[in-house]
């Protein structure tokens, strides 16, 4: 894996990274490395034990669940506001999905043991990465009802605002063929949703690029499922914890 040697953002651009106490910060700062991560790489297979914990801070990462016959949906996301590697401080070993690189951009991370150690140590960090569990939990349960009760215009419009909250512009790097392998829907079902919400004026789609044009009106046109998820995680993941 390629590392950077020059870096824009910080480790503390990951919310949970701000949350470190000095303490705490003291022992990560020396053991984090920087990462760059780009589109397509896999930071983990389904059934494998993680050798490092990632914290995005300019990239977001799609959990995949796969299925025999190589069809994939994405069950949840995770930019700079969480981790990849859950299993390392839950004790489960082995990650439940495929963890994708969707949106290239930076990120640090951090060996699979030294993640091991501070869970031994049950510092106050570890709390706050038990609560985004929680907050991932809830990610994963509201996905599945989306998918499963909501229109495909309506699971568009959250997975874009998913996106935005977890980057620093209104553009977004998608292609017809990565949102219908997210939604696990056929890609003319999104190509109609889309050519809706550009007709709309809510977004303006280029080849591989999407540009949110009125995220108000975004939210008002998806479903309940985006506010109930990120309210969720602002409960449970109040920031910052550190000094």
């Amino acid at each position: 894996m390629n590392l950077h040697t020059r870096y824009v953002s910080d480790p503390r651009d990951n919310q949970l990274l701000a949350a470190l106490t000095d303490a705490e910060w003291s022992r990560w700062r020396l053991d984090l490395e920087p990462v760059n991560l780009t589109t397509g790489m896999v930071l983990c297979e389904s059934g494998s034990s993680p050798a490092y914990a990632y914290f995005p801070t300019t990239a977001i990462i799609s959990l995949l669940n796969m299925t025999e016959d190589g069809a994939s949906s994405e069950i949840a996301v995770v930019g700079n506001d969480g981790v990849v590697g859950i299993p390392l401080f839950m004790g489960g070993g082995t990650m439940p999905c495929q963890a994708v690189v969707q949106s290239p951009g930076e990120g640090y991370r951090l060996r699979a043991q030294i993640v091991k150690s501070e869970v031994e140590r049950a510092t106050p960090m570890l709390y706050v990465l038990l609560r985004y569990t929680q907050a991932m939990i809830a990610q994963v349960a509201q996905t599945a009802a989306c998918n499963r009760y909501h229109s495909i215009d309506q699971q568009l419009c959250r997975r874009l605002l998913l996106g935005l909250d977890r980057l620093p512009s209104d553009g977004l790097a998608f292609t017809q063929e990565l949102l219908a392998r997210l939604l696990g829907v056929r890609r003319e079902s999104v190509t109609a949703a889309a050519l809706k919400l550009q007709q709309a004026g809510l977004i303006r789609y280029s080849r591989g690029h999407i540009d949110v044009l009125d995220r108000r009106r975004l939210e008002q046109r998806t479903c309940e499922c985006y506010a109930m998820s990120k309210k969720e995680y602002n409960r449970l993941v109040p920031m910052p914890v550190a000094a």
